[in-house]
């Protein structure tokens, strides 16, 4: 996900405050991982786009609750397995582009929860085939366009 949806999240959300600073329920800073620039830059933009507002403390707006809503049901969780010795027989050939980078990072989390293994950047090798309700979820977000796949004649062997 990306650091607005995690901001976001965050604001629409009950947590404690200490000094300014939001901390979970331990007092531990959250958004320790993003440097204090990032998290500026973000906020500024989720002011500028109507996500959230300032009045009497930063609240979320319906849009950003709307946003919020969309990336969450736009990613949806499959818990399919493959056997771990299952031959990897299918490549998955893929190029989506920037403004769904959320649904590329999904993408190459189920790849890796499938057991398939990255030959490079967006070709990836695994057990096939891909479950049938994954690929019609592949289609409903608007990626079948970017994504191919391609059985192999025989297994690929990895080399350690």
């Amino acid at each position: 996900m990306t650091i607005a949806f995690d901001l976001l999240k965050e604001l629409s959300e009950k947590s404690f405050n200490y000094k300014g600073m939001r901390v979970d329920f331990l007092g531990l800073p959250k958004f320790k991982n993003h440097s204090p620039n990032s998290l500026r830059g973000t906020m500024s933009y989720l002011l500028k786009e109507g996500f959230v507002e300032d009045c009497e403390g930063l609240h979320i707006t319906m849009k950003g609750k709307d946003y919020i809503n969309k990336k969450i049901d736009s990613l949806k969780q499959f818990d399919f397995k493959f056997k771990k010795d299952a031959p990897k027989d299918l490549i998955v050939m893929f190029d989506v582009p920037e403004p769904k980078k959320a649904e590329r990072e999904w993408l190459r989390w189920h790849l890796k929860k499938f057991n398939y293994i990255m030959i490079q950047k967006s070709v990836w090798v695994g057990p096939s085939p891909l479950p049938k309700k994954f690929l019609d979820y592949i289609e409903n977000i608007g990626l079948k366009e970017s994504l191919k796949t391609f059985k192999l004649a025989k297994g690929y062997n990895i080399k350690k």
